[in-house]
């Protein structure tokens, strides 16, 4: 059931003639204690429930709650309960999220979810990612690679960016000589660690020519109000 889940949210709404479930906003920023909200509309269903879903990166969706405009309360998943999640709705088909007294634990994807009876299909949203700082939330931990000898052979050089960190998601750049890179960056999802910290790995690729310049290369990942920066250059690496 778990896998069939997980196939069908990659999967999202790609057929044809099925309603299009969209949530709004993409992205949520709030502080400990706060509340958050998010707005999920059913498209052309109106008889059918919200169903909204939590995933972690690299974990499994879990089932929040259940609601839908006859009833006068949703129904919960299994860890999940009111005053902390609860939902209210606006119209058949617009539903919204509210999360509130939010924690660092809170920090996930969440899915809005419906059936469309007509095209006999399951149809997901885009999801809204629920990003939670605090103030006590520690900065970002970077470790960056130079490339392998061998790499250097082949006119290319990959320079590679580890960020620990206390919640799933943040915002990972690249700059060289002080400006922002726009191509060559790959960066992963983040890992859960079994120290209960995440690891995003990002990566940036660049001629040899480039990397035999000396230029300064920075890693740079900010979460929330935190920030971290770390540079590179070959003839660093060359002393170390």
């Amino acid at each position: 059931m778990l896998l069939t889940l997980c196939a069908l949210i990659t999967a999202l709404t790609c057929v044809s003639g099925v309603t299009v479930v969209t949530q709004k906003p993409a992205v949520v920023t709030v502080r400990t204690g706060e509340t958050a909200t998010m707005d999920c509309n059913l498209g052309t269903v109106t008889d059918r429930s919200a169903r909204w879903y939590k995933q972690i990166p690299g974990g499994v969706p879990q089932y929040v709650l259940s609601n839908h405009h006859s009833w006068s309360s949703p129904e919960y998943g299994s860890g999940f309960s009111s005053p902390k999640f609860t939902s209210t709705h606006q119209s058949q088909s617009d539903y919204r999220l509210i999360i509130n007294t939010v924690e660092e634990g809170d920090s996930a994807v969440y899915y809005c979810h419906t059936w469309d009876n007509s095209a006999k299909e399951f149809v997901f949203g885009q999801g809204t990612k629920l990003i939670v700082t605090s103030c006590s939330l520690p900065p970002p931990v970077l470790t960056v690679f130079p490339p392998s000898t061998a790499e250097l052979q082949s006119n290319k050089a990959t320079l590679v960016c580890l960020s620990s960190q206390s919640v799933p998601f943040a915002d990972v750049t690249w700059l060289t000589g002080g400006s922002p890179v726009s191509s060559g960056i790959s960066t992963s999802t983040a890992v859960h660690r079994p120290d209960q910290t995440f690891q995003i790995s990002s990566s940036l690729t660049i001629h040899t020519s480039d990397w035999n310049m000396d230029q300064l290369y920075t890693c740079k990942v900010s979460l929330g109000s935190q920030t971290s920066e770390k540079n590179i250059k070959m003839s660093d690496c060359i002393r170390e």
